[in-house]
């Protein structure tokens, strides 16, 4: 499990999962992933695709973090209560909001979270209490650094145990600094660096998320010091097949 290869210090890689169809999650857990992100931020997945998603890759062995919506209790209720092996928390700012978002997904005395799982259990399969007393130990927990206020706060943020890993969102991360998707820009730069500095000197796991494909842009990441990169997406996928394929065949058909 990433939980285990996260304490080790071990690297991960993964990618996104942005549609709906189960048959999508369950390739692209076959392809070899340490894990697939399926992302509830940004898109249309409904919560009953979402569970569709996560039993789909979970036959394959790979495990499953969700990105939630951002700052939804009633979202990470039942992401949490699917089963998966991570949430991530975009645009997290405030140690205090860490601290709040993070303290859902805690049973107590940890935190706050509601009783109620559901397919994490087996829907009464699986031994209930035995899930209730080592979840806290078990699923994973990141934050997303996508602001400033967020770079800022790092020493403040870093206090809180139960986060598992600290994701950079260089995309965000330049639009609040006004240098939206510039994210190899100097301002942009300057910042990533400082948070990786301040992550690594207190032992943190880091990783970051990125839609570039290339070579070039994964090693430049690595370099960085990145320990977990998340790359790619579905959709990316899928129009640069469909396009090599119609040109591979135009090439062909003349």
């Amino acid at each position: 499990m990433i939980k285990e290869k996260i304490r080790l210090g071990q690297k991960l890689i993964g990618t996104h999962i942005n549609f709906c169809d189960p048959s999508v999650g369950r390739i692209a857990g076959l392809a070899g992933y340490d894990f697939i992100w399926i992302d509830m931020e940004h898109n249309y997945i409904s919560f009953e695709s979402l569970l569709a998603l996560i039993l789909a890759i979970k036959t394959t062995g790979t495990d499953v973090i969700v990105r939630a919506p951002q700052d939804d209790l009633t979202a990470t209720k039942k992401i949490i209560e699917m089963g998966v092996d991570g949430i991530i928390f975009p645009m997290v700012r405030t140690a205090e909001e860490a601290d709040r978002l993070l303290s859902y997904t805690l049973y107590p005395p940890y935190g706050r979270r509601g009783f109620g799982p559901m397919n994490a259990v087996g829907y009464g399969a699986f031994d209930t209490l035995k899930y209730v007393s080592e979840n806290h130990d078990t699923m994973c927990r990141f934050i997303q650094i996508e602001h400033v206020d967020a770079v800022n706060n790092l020493d403040d943020i870093m206090k809180n145990p139960f986060i598992d890993g600290y994701i950079i969102g260089a995309n965000d991360l330049s639009g609040s600094v006004n240098d939206l998707c510039n994210v190899f820009g100097e301002k942009t730069t300057s910042l990533i660096k400082t948070a990786i500095s301040k992550l690594k000197q207190n032992g943190k796991y880091v990783g970051l998320s990125t839609g570039d494909l290339s070579e070039e842009t994964f090693k430049h990441w690595h370099d960085m010091g990145v320990d977990m990169l998340s790359a790619g997406a579905d959709f990316d996928f899928l129009t640069a097949g469909m396009k090599k394929n119609r040109e591979t065949l135009q090439k062909i058909m003349k």
